[in-house]
């Protein structure tokens, strides 16, 4: 095997590891919510995965701070919620989800995306 066969092995062998951790090894960990939680909005949401009890009243604060068109809407399609996220404002969503299990929200493109855990 030569050499350039060799370095393009490896480097392929990276590449892969590259994506896998990219995509598929950064977790964010769970957030435990009581009463209400900040979720920042800029490139994504912050916290992006949060968990909340079944039949309590939690209050999911939105903060926008990326300017860009595709993060201003947030939608709950399981909560049938699509509010509009003015840019540095503070918007207020109340849930007392009824149903324990996941339920994601994401942008109104659908391109960021998180998680609410009900247990």
């Amino acid at each position: 095997m030569s050499i350039d066969k060799i370095i393009v092995a490896i480097l392929g062998i990276l590449g892969i590891g590259f994506v896998y951790w990219f995509f598929l090894g950064k977790k964010e960990k769970e957030v435990e919510v009581s009463d209400s939680v900040d979720i920042i909005v800029d490139g994504g949401y912050s916290p992006e995965e949060i968990s909340i009890l079944k039949g309590k009243t939690t209050k999911l604060n939105f903060i926008r701070r990326d300017p860009s068109s595709c993060l201003e809407d947030v939608v709950l399609g399981d909560f049938k919620i699509k509010k509009y996220l003015p840019l540095n404002q503070k918007v207020i969503i109340e849930l007392t989800p009824q149903n324990v299990g996941e339920f994601t929200y994401s942008c109104g493109m659908g391109m960021h995306h998180g998680k609410i855990i009900v247990k």
